[in-house]
């Protein structure tokens, strides 16, 4: 169950450090009226405790995980800000870290922590921004590619822009703990 209290202090957060309306072209291309960098919210301490806990507690609205996995850039101090309370809560998930592409030195790996995966690993995707759902089901598939079954995407943002739709297409069931309304009203 999700503490609205603690969400809406989030949503609060979000709105102060993250939220502005200007004109903006996102990842998917997109142009858009509004932007919310949550990066701005989620590394301050307050809002690193803010999502870990409130994305450790919507874990509940998606089948059961082994794992939690963040996307390259956003989702990665989600999945670490989750990873420690689960730890903290006695129920222990290690994070995943799944890259946009294949580091080209190095291990070349495409998803790192890659030591707890393991065939069948049930890994939940957190992602801080949902707008086309893309970049989460590219992330899908590189966590399928090794090895992981991917159970749910969990957002911190949902722009409600088509996203949803599409992971729903996918077959993957999705929970936001904020929408494009929450800021625009």
């Amino acid at each position: 169950m999700i503490d609205e209290g603690r969400r809406q202090r989030l949503v609060a957060l979000l709105r102060e450090r993250s939220f502005e309306r200007k004109r903006v072209i996102l990842a998917s291309g997109r142009e858009s009226d509004f932007f919310i960098d949550c990066k701005q919210s989620v590394l301050t301490a307050e809002g690193h405790a803010l999502a870990g806990e409130l994305m450790f507690e919507a874990l509940s609205e998606i089948p059961a995980c082994d794992a939690v996995g963040g996307v390259e850039l956003g989702g990665c101090p989600l999945a670490s800000a989750v990873s420690l309370v689960s730890f903290q809560r006695g129920h222990p998930l290690p994070a995943l870290y799944v890259r946009k592409a294949r580091k080209d030195h190095g291990s070349a790996k495409l998803v790192e922590g890659d030591k707890a995966l393991r065939p069948g690993l049930r890994v939940a995707l957190l992602e801080d921004v949902i707008t086309t759902g893309g970049s989460s089901l590219k992330a899908v598939e590189a966590l399928k590619l090794a090895g992981a079954d991917v159970v749910g995407i969990l957002a911190l943002v949902d722009r409600e822009e088509g996203g949803a739709e599409t992971i729903g297409q996918a077959g993957l069931p999705l929970f936001s703990l904020t929408r494009r309304s929450d800021f625009m009203g």
